[in-house]
């Protein structure tokens, strides 16, 4: 209990506030107040509304409770030991996830585009060779980055759909002699699961490293990173992970480590600077982590439930399920006259499904029908594959059978009453 000469005290400045207060607004301290023009927005004052919807396209997708949960805890600190206990938990979550070893292998704060952007930024310096596979958007993205950041970028590219042999791959390889060569493995904007098996062999030939996005197909389609020699992977929270958008795990090998720890200058970026964030994982060897960002505590807490979850269910498991539901969707979008956009059944992405513009139809207009009349999100195209095909998604806590079939109920009922034109 308090002395009551400390509450006497409290007591008497309480009832100096109003008088302190008076003075003020008299002499004008607070006369500044009176100039806010900008009156509280309409809309801060209502509360938050969010309808829900069954997010069936590329992602993210619905979150289970059990992540949503561990999300909304009481937050700690970016900096207390506990918080750095659970971004170890993360650490191991996400070496078995991506099937490595490496001690370089933390989460990003930001979504799959900051693991994308931090692979490049840390491994390529201005005006080294940079060989980039396209077959959809995300090597376009990575094309710009890469060039953003003064690096010569090569390309091999194919129309969405497309995929690269190993002898296409080692034939630009030794032409252009890059220090980095960057592959999709699930290229969710077509639909394509790409064979990443003797690729990093070959990269390591020509002394060059393997950087392999895998947003859209962790968790839903088989990639084992020290066995496929891949030497940096990363993927995003939002898809097979089930978690809210805004977290990225990605891992660095030994080689990637000796090229990016000696460089002769410095990232273009502080924030993804790796020198810094081994450190704030604990990665670096050093005693004491040192503040380099406030990481998203909440984000950290769901992506760890939901490294969790894939943990206690196996990855093989994981993978089988994905093939599972994805076959029983293929064959009934197939059994409604629909044509599957990848042709090669092996070369399909288990956890997005693409499906060929049937034709006389707006595909826009199927869309807003299933949006509005089942409260079910598929999407179009993106990037190169748009006006080319419709996607779903089916990927983590939505993979089932009964989504599967809510799904193909709603897109036969969109074909049935959305205007087919006569041309």
């Amino acid at each position: 209990m308090m002395p009551r000469s400390v509450l006497s005290r409290c007591a008497r400045l309480t009832q100096q506030v109003p008088l302190e207060s008076a003075r003020s607004t008299k002499h004008g301290v607070h006369r500044g107040m009176s100039s806010v023009t900008i009156p509280p927005p309409a809309c801060m004052l209502r509360p938050l509304e969010a309808p829900f919807r069954y997010l069936f396209g590329p992602g993210p997708s619905n979150v289970p409770p059990r992540v949503l949960a561990a999300g909304g805890r009481p937050i700690i600190g970016h900096m207390h030991s506990e918080m750095f206990g659970i971004m170890n938990d993360i650490k191991k979550g996400i070496q078995y996830a991506f099937q490595t070893s490496n001690n370089m292998t933390l989460a990003m704060s930001g979504s799959g585009h900051t693991a994308m952007e931090c692979a490049v930024f840390n491994i390529v310096e201005p005006g080294e060779s940079v060989l980039v596979a396209i077959n959809g958007i995300w090597g376009e993205r990575v094309a710009e980055i890469a060039e953003r950041m003064g690096a010569k970028v090569h390309t091999l590219v194919k129309a969405p759909g497309g995929h690269f042999t190993n002898a296409e791959i080692e034939q630009a390889l030794a032409k252009h002699k890059p220090v980095l060569f960057f592959l999709t493995h699930g290229e969710s904007s077509s639909g394509l699961v790409h064979p990443v098996d003797g690729v990093g062999d070959i990269c390591h030939k020509y002394n060059c490293l393997l950087l392999v996005d895998s947003v859209a197909s962790l968790g839903a389609a088989p990639l084992l990173m020290d066995q496929q020699n891949i030497d940096i992977l990363y993927t995003g929270s939002q898809k097979a992970l089930n978690a809210p958008p805004g977290t990225a795990p990605i891992s660095f090998s030994e080689r990637a480590c000796h090229k990016m720890f000696n460089r002769k200058t410095k990232p273009v970026s502080y924030l993804l600077d790796m020198t810094h964030l081994s450190n704030y994982w604990g990665n670096d060897g050093k005693p004491q982590r040192i503040y380099h960002h406030t990481g998203p505590v909440s984000g950290f807490f769901a992506l760890r439930e939901s490294l969790a979850i894939l943990a206690e269910t196996g990855l093989e498991n994981s993978w089988k399920h994905h093939t599972e539901v994805a076959e029983y969707l293929w064959k009934g979008l197939e059994d409604l006259g629909l044509k599957l956009f990848i042709k090669d059944k092996d070369l399909r992405l288990p956890s997005v499904t693409t499906i060929a513009i049937p034709e006389g139809y707006n595909w826009k207009e199927l869309l807003a029908y299933i949006m509005k009349h089942h409260q079910i999100e598929f999407t179009g195209g993106l990037g190169p594959s748009v006006g080319m095909v419709l996607r779903i998604g089916l990927m983590g806590y939505n993979c089932n059978k009964a989504n599967a079939a809510m799904a193909l109920a709603a897109l036969e009922d969109a074909l049935k009453q959305c205007r087919k034109s006569k041309a």
